[in-house]
């Protein structure tokens, strides 16, 4: 059996090989292209726009990991939230090192999320274009459908003319066809002299469509499109001047008033982060001191709870990190003592009492106006004739109407089950949290292998039981889904098809989480779905 501490710094291991390997992009040889046409990488530019020394929350990296035989590192886009100026700012930019930049299925849900955390959190988003366009043999997934490429324009338009949220684009490489709109919807364009093109057709679809023979710079080049056509704002000499004009357009935008700033003085955690490493059983079933897993998080550790001795099942409180106020819910893990007369009940799972007293503690974090954090470890709510009797289906409900209609923000840390319906009430994706991030242990499912294992093979299971064992055909398809259901669990797996917006070890959870509470904050809200409309349109 795998030691104690084994399992979150193995898969923390696992994970940071990955990323790091994700963040290479298309490889030296590509840079090395890309270095010898005279332009940054994405991640260069991302560093030369970014604040030196100031945190990075990248979403979507480990998108489109597992796919295309691994040719589609990152979906060819690197997306995220940093500072800019001081500011908090949305940052888009195409990796020209894998496939050119070229617009996979995957790359869009990026971009889209990208665009929606701007507009939740109605913050400035920035783009680094650098694509040739759609990646064409996959263009089923990537023109057509309400979340095709044409949302990515609606999300624009509705940023531009309702949102108020400033856009700000550097054509930096080309910016080919329908992608030009992209740019071209934003607040101000700069283009790089020599090495960007933008343009609804290239030299060869306009010869073939026209019989016009034209070279790319008198087509679309930022000399032609910054002092004829006037598509583009302003003129750059190179990539490093480029970024440094963004930087001085985004320092000139106007501060919001009310911008919110942490309440309190930040204290460090109780403990420190790295200490989940020993607190996290190896075995992902086996029980856990949820409060020393928040001491490792909140700052001194301290959470003050409501209702603290009724269904202890579900810890709430209020607490602090790094000075940002948060409002906690948290799933406990181990057996807790039931009332007098009662058995003890399951960490882990969601009771009738406990339903009730998370869904009046959201309603009122939202009357305070304070973020919710939910830190789930969920199997389900509880089954069975005592839980029905009990009313836990309406008592679920009222859970899920809490949270769905709270208007703060919501962040969740996933440590290990995201199962079943409990999934769903702890700020599930389907509920447009602000943030969803997963340690590497995290598992989202349905249900458990196991569990899947006996509600499809059961009965034939115990009648082969009866008879001495399961034929081999049987004993192969249980192999086989108890297989593919822990690849499904795993937190990479989730990643690479944007269940989440981030994996987290231990060792970056805390600043990660406080950053995100800084962004979420920017705003007052209503944080409800992706984006809401201004009231004068009603």
């Amino acid at each position: 059996m795998a030691s104690h501490a084994s399992r979150l710094r193995a898969l923390s291991d696992e994970y940071r090989a990955l990323a790091a390997k994700l963040r290479e992009g298309g490889g030296p040889e590509k840079v090395a292209r890309q270095h010898a046409s005279g332009k940054m990488t994405a991640r260069e530019r991302l560093a030369a726009l970014l604040d030196p020394g100031s945190p990075w929350l990248e979403v979507g990296l480990l998108m489109a990991w597992d796919s295309y035989d691994g040719q589609a590192p990152g979906a060819g886009v690197v997306t995220g939230v940093g500072l800019v100026a001081g500011r908090e700012t949305v940052v888009v930019a195409n990796d020209a090192t894998v496939k050119a930049g070229s617009w996979w299925p995957e790359t869009i849900k990026k971009i889209l999320r990208a665009q929606e955390i701007a507009m939740r959190e109605r913050i400035p988003i920035v783009y680094l274009v650098d694509s040739s366009g759609v990646n064409l043999p996959y263009q089923g997934g990537v023109f057509p459908g309400q979340y095709g490429a044409g949302r990515i324009f609606y999300y624009n338009s509705l940023m531009r003319r309702y949102l108020k949220v400033p856009q700000l684009a550097a054509v930096m490489g080309p910016c080919i066809a329908g992608g030009a709109y992209l740019p071209a919807l934003s607040d101000v364009i700069l283009m790089v002299d020599g090495t960007s093109f933008m343009g609804l057709g290239g030299p060869n679809l306009v010869k073939g469509a026209t019989g016009q023979v034209v070279d790319s710079e008198s087509l679309g080049g930022a000399r032609m499109h910054t002092s004829v056509s006037g598509v583009a704002h302003y003129l750059a000499k190179n990539d490093a001047e480029c970024l440094a004009m963004l930087r001085e357009a985004v320092d000139r935008l106007p501060r919001p008033a009310g911008r919110a700033a942490p309440r309190r003085d930040p204290r460090p955690p109780r403990r420190p982060p790295t200490d989940l490493y020993d607190l996290l059983p190896g075995d992902h079933r086996m029980s856990y001191e949820a409060r020393e897993l928040l001491a490792c998080l909140l700052d001194e550790g301290r959470l003050d709870e409501f209702q603290k001795d009724r269904a202890g099942e579900m810890l709430c409180g209020h607490a602090t990190i790094a000075g940002w106020e948060v409002a906690v819910i948290a799933n406990e893990r181990k057996l807790v003592k039931g009332a007098p007369g009662e058995p003890p009940r399951f960490g882990g799972i969601i009771y009738t009492e406990s339903a009730e007293k998370v869904a009046y503690f959201i309603e009122m974090a939202s009357r305070e106006k304070t973020p919710l954090l939910f830190v789930q470890d969920v199997s389900g709510f509880m089954v069975g004739p005592e839980a029905e009797s009990s009313g836990i289906i309406r008592a679920g409900a009222q859970f899920v109407e809490a949270m769905s209609t709270a208007t703060v923000p919501k962040l969740v840390l996933t440590v290990n089950h995201a199962s079943g319906a409990g999934y769903y009430a702890m700020a599930g994706q389907g509920f447009d949290p602000d943030f969803l991030f997963s340690l590497p242990t995290g598992r989202m499912g349905v249900m458990e292998g196991e569990s899947a294992v006996q509600a499809v093979h059961g009965p034939e299971l115990e009648k082969a039981a009866k008879q001495g064992g399961p034929a081999p055909e049987l004993a192969q398809a249980v192999e086989a889904m108890r297989a593919d259901y822990e690849r499904q669990l795993d937190a990479k797996y989730a990643g690479a098809r944007g269940y989440l917006d981030a994996v987290l070890t231990p060792e970056d959870l805390r600043e990660q989480l406080a950053f995100a509470l800084r962004v979420v904050t920017a705003d007052p809200g209503p944080h409800i779905g992706p984006f809401v409309l201004p009231a004068s349109l009603s």
